[in-house]
């Protein structure tokens, strides 16, 4: 047959065509440098974009049609929502850690998308390769019906997707909970967050368990009174809008990630990095006092363990003399190894001594160099993003942001003096 396009599903076709081509490109990456959050933002994509394929070829005329072509498309594995919850939680530890592998066990959580996919797999072996080797007849199933194993597999497909229910919210809260340790890992070893955050991300698990819910209420209201096609349309059209946002977010996402040395590995009680599980001095160190500091002012003598001691100065000191903070993308690996020191050591310093993470001990630095600018009369002339690049800042949103933290008023409200 000749699908014929009308009104509903021409306005499915841009999103279908959209995910089909992402999807296709990610995974052809994914071989091309074996990166899995490639791998996996292809599955992720993949999965309401056959859901709104399936809908589109509807509305189009394919279940009107009844040959040989159309035939084949009921072997297809339409609806494989069981592997959404799953991913996004693989996708997210995928993202946040260099050192994160599916194999050979986080593929597990997969399983349960895998069997919903495999039973219509199974049953296109059985149907059209099975039967007429067996049989002899040809074809072995009439055109335009559904093979015999095709309707017990969609049956027991049909059933296993009320999962869905519990999987993707499960899934989801597993994401939104290490999101926020995550970000605490960040605040600890990265001096400019931003574009690590994924904060498009956490919003659209947040929509995604939303869809969910407008999904059953959708189908409660379908079984009690019936929608018309032009109501059943308009779920898989706002469906389509979560395509064109996974795929900006993903894609800004997955270049942040394979640029950004990340080492989270989600678990509640483990160190921020690998490196802070090196051997220490526990003992004065962990009794000692958290105390707040600025860069300003030294911490006295009698603050901190004597093993800490020698180090907090030489931390001092090179922040004072290398300036290492106008670097926008400074991270606590890179101020140990100036210091010929391990990262543990170094964060214990600044926990411990100056009661700050390190993302607010380098932005400290940031702030004061930025209200020296802003009160220098030969700056007069910088814009605030230039007096933000030059005070270590990656950007005027987090400079706005951490300034105002910092100094309780935004720089657009300060007076500045006049060249």
């Amino acid at each position: 047959m000749v699908f014929k396009f009308g009104a509903y599903s021409s306005l499915l076709l841009p999103a279908v065509v959209t995910g089909i081509v992402a999807t296709g490109w990610l995974l052809l990456r994914a071989l091309r440098r074996a990166t899995l959050t490639d791998a996996l933002l292809a599955v992720l994509l993949a999965v309401p974009t056959l859901s709104i394929a399936q809908q589109m070829l509807a509305y189009a005329g394919w279940f009107d049609s009844h040959d040989g072509y159309t035939m084949a498309l009921f072997y297809v594995p339409w609806q494989l929502n069981l592997l959404l919850g799953p991913a996004y939680y693989l996708y997210f530890r995928s993202l946040t850690s260099q050192e994160f592998r599916l194999f050979p066990r986080a593929w597990r959580h997969l399983l349960p998308g895998l069997v919903q996919g495999g039973l219509i797999v199974g049953a296109l072996g059985y149907d059209l390769l099975w039967l007429p080797a067996v049989s002899g007849q040809h074809p072995p199933v009439p055109a335009g019906t559904k093979g015999p194993a095709l309707a017990v597999a969609e049956a027991i497909a049909h059933y296993l997707g009320y999962a869905q229910y519990v999987l993707l919210p499960a899934y989801c809260w597993r994401v939104l909970a290490d999101y926020r340790r995550y970000t605490r890992y960040l605040q600890d070893n990265f001096s400019d967050t931003e574009r690590l955050r994924f904060a498009g991300l956490r919003q659209l698990v947040l929509v995604q368990v939303l869809a969910l819910g407008l999904s059953q209420l959708f189908t409660l209201v379908n079984w009690k009174v019936g929608l018309s096609d032009a109501a059943s349309w308009n779920y898989f059209f706002l469906r389509g809008f979560l395509v064109y946002w996974l795929v900006a977010v993903g894609l800004q996402a997955n270049y942040a990630a394979a640029t950004t040395p990340l080492r989270f590995d989600g678990a509640p009680d483990s160190p921020t990095t690998p490196e802070l599980a090196a051997e220490l001095n526990p003992d004065p160190v962990a009794d000692a006092p958290a105390i707040q500091a600025s860069p300003e002012v030294g911490l006295p003598a009698a603050a901190l363990a004597p093993e800490l001691l020698v180090w907090r100065d030489k931390l001092l000191a090179l922040m004072a003399e290398e300036q290492p903070w106008l670097e926008p993308e400074l991270t606590l690996t890179e101020v140990a190894k100036r210091l010929h020191t391990t990262p543990g050591l170094v964060s214990k310093v600044i926990n411990t001594g100056c009661g700050q993470n390190f993302n607010d001990f380098v932005n400290a630095y940031r702030v004061r160099e930025a209200q020296r600018l802003l009160a220098d009369p030969r700056f007069a002339h910088y814009s605030l993003v230039g007096v933000a690049l030059e005070s270590g800042f990656n950007s005027r949103s987090t400079f706005n942001r951490v300034f105002k933290k910092v100094v309780g008023q935004a720089p657009s409200e300060l007076t500045r003096p006049k060249s």
